[in-house]
């Protein structure tokens, strides 16, 4: 099986992760809760090799590129949150399932950003450019965007204590520890076999972590609300729609040559709902809804992506006709 093999087949991993955790959870449920403290040690190695992937070094190199760059950031960080806060308020009403949704909507997504520019045709080497910036970016911007959007109002609920302890231990360190990965394969021979080993274990690990959430979580989700959840897929459904068209405008805005234009239409359709899972996980028990919103927005991206490879090539944004 090659790399590209796996990533193209990859939501068939996560539903059958997703079946067996939720069977487990369901028949042993006492034993499913023994897994708790599994998913930090999980979730801290797919968020490493996740960031591994991410060529910081690259940085500079983004700045090469300054249209596409201040179209992709005022697309992603600016337009893409006020459409997110529209959504949010036209089609949800529980300030816990509004977070949840702001938690993983407001910021993009750095990994299946370039597997699937890759497949739809987009700018590859754009893409990977702007990975940096764009990780740099959402975790500055994050918490200020929630903190504005909840009107400060979910601090009250959420103990900063372990929100700080998750961003730490399960973002800043991975991050970390990527980098200096990064620094290592540069400058000793064997660094890059390491490095490129990495690059194949972010689905089996992803996999893992769904597989534990699920049997954890299973027992809580069968008595959720179908409606409120009904709502948030269909949130996620038009979310997609919208930032297509809405990435097609900002290209002619910019004036984006085509393969440039399917980049920002990537980055705008995925987030970066797994990078945040930590601070879902460091919630109080009461707000597990937000975790469902965490383990569900992927899933309906998935399939949204699989949309997007035939629209946005073929109908959305054709390559342009040669006189």
């Amino acid at each position: 099986m090659t790399k590209l093999t796996l990533e193209r087949n990859q939501i068939w991993f996560y539903l059958m992760a997703l079946a067996i955790g939720a069977g487990w959870g369901w028949h042993q449920p006492e034993a499913a809760k023994g897994l708790e403290s599994w998913i930090a040690i999980a979730l801290g190695l797919l968020l490493y090799t996740t960031f591994c992937q991410v060529p910081f070094l690259q940085l500079r190199q983004a700045f090469h590129h300054r249209r596409f760059m201040v179209a992709l950031i005022l697309a992603n960080f600016v337009i893409v949150p006020g459409v997110v806060w529209l959504l949010v308020h036209l089609l949800l009403n529980d300030p816990k399932l509004q977070f949840g949704v702001f938690l993983v909507l407001l910021v993009p997504c750095t990994d299946w950003f370039l597997t699937f520019t890759y497949l739809g045709q987009g700018n590859l080497k754009l893409a990977i450019a702007a990975t940096p910036i764009l990780l740099l970016l959402q975790s500055l911007l994050l918490p200020l965007y929630l903190w504005f959007f909840t009107d400060g109002q979910v601090h009250h609920a959420i103990n900063p204590t372990e929100f700080l302890h998750a961003f730490l231990g399960l973002i800043l360190l991975p991050m970390s520890l990527a980098l200096c990965t990064e620094q290592w394969a540069k400058f000793h021979p064997a660094g890059e076999p390491w490095l490129k080993f990495t690059a194949w274990l972010p689905i089996p690990l992803l996999s893992l972590v769904l597989l534990l959430i699920a049997a954890i979580q299973v027992k809580a989700l069968s008595g959720r609300s179908l409606t409120s959840m009904g709502n948030v897929i269909l949130l996620f459904v038009a979310f997609l729609v919208i930032n297509g068209y809405l990435s097609r405008w900002i290209g002619q805005l910019f004036a984006l040559e085509t393969t440039a234009n399917r980049t920002l239409t990537f980055s705008l359709g995925t987030r970066n709902s797994f990078v945040v899972l930590p601070v879902a996980l460091a919630l109080p028990e009461s707000w597990s809804a937000v975790v469902t919103i965490v383990v569900l927005q992927p899933l309906v991206e998935l399939t949204g992506m699989m949309v997007y490879l035939w629209w946005v090539p073929y109908q959305l944004l054709k390559t342009p006709r040669q006189p």
